[in-house]
């Protein structure tokens, strides 16, 4: 299976779309993550000795 490509340049755009997405996608995920490293741990009882 073949893509195909319109004439105008319009699979450049949507790689360029693709790309900028996954990109914002990626960064949304890395601040996730270090936000949930960030946070005390709520839901877990700690121990004490």
């Amino acid at each position: 299976m073949e893509r195909k490509q319109a004439k105008d340049g319009a699979g450049e755009t949507r790689e360029a779309r693709l790309k900028a997405a996954l990109k914002a996608n990626i960064a949304r995920r890395k601040q996730q993550a270090r936000a949930r490293e960030a946070e005390p741990d709520e839901g877990r009882e700690q121990e004490e000795d």
